[in-house]
């Protein structure tokens, strides 16, 4: 399955592949090497658009003892740190990096009441660039659950210039639900209590809406 997010580029794509492949032929019918290249080159570029913008059928994970990652990627950053913008005090954090090959739908980690969902305009920094967490584009979500709260940030990186999110402050939403769309590699960060139990490793491969992050 394709996600809606993908259409307009997907459809760009298939009128730039069209005029590569029209080019190619119409103007240089002699040249066969140059039409291989170009059929290639278009299969490459529309290859590539469709597999980044899949959004796969899983059987999501619902459990309201876990904290389930937002986003398919890699465990980058586990860490006791402040978090400044919304709780103002001592948090876990735990970022999982989305390479441009990972799935970039991202799902609500638990069930509960959505407290904030704030946009913030920034800079397009790399994606595991320590500053790119308050300096990049990105947006901040908080969702109460009955165990406690959870703030979570989609990031921008250097390639992932559109934040898609579709919550709303007071809209009731359940654990693994779509929740947004981030174009192209990026980054989400989850802040979660102290006395929460960790459950993933540095390094480790996890999957939007599968993956427990940790335990209340």
């Amino acid at each position: 399955m394709i996600h809606r997010e993908g259409r307009p580029t997907i459809i760009l794509s298939v009128l730039f592949c069209s005029l590569i492949l029209f080019a190619a032929f119409y103007f240089a019918p002699e040249i066969h090497w140059l039409h291989v290249v170009c059929i290639l080159l278009s299969l490459f570029i529309m290859v590539t658009v469709l597999q980044f913008f899949r959004n796969p059928t899983r059987n999501w994970r619902k459990n309201e003892d876990f904290i389930i990652s937002p986003a398919d990627g890699k465990v980058v950053v586990i860490e006791e740190t402040s978090e400044t913008e919304y709780f103002k005090d001592r948090r876990i954090q735990i970022s999982v990096f989305m390479s441009p090959v990972n799935v970039h739908v991202n799902r609500n980690p638990v069930s509960g009441t959505v407290k904030l969902a704030k946009y913030h305009p920034g800079l397009y920094l790399v994606a595991w660039h320590p500053k790119s967490s308050t300096e990049n584009e990105r947006t901040t979500l908080v969702i109460a659950h009955p165990k406690g709260q959870i703030l979570f940030r989609q990031i921008a990186g250097a390639m992932a210039r559109r934040i898609c999110q579709y919550l709303r402050e007071g809209q009731e939403v359940k654990q693994s639900e779509e929740m947004g769309f981030i174009k192209f590699g990026s980054r989400v960060d989850v802040f979660i209590p102290l006395n929460a139990r960790i459950k993933v490793k540095l390094g480790e491969t996890v999957r939007g809406g599968i993956t427990t992050l940790a335990e209340w």
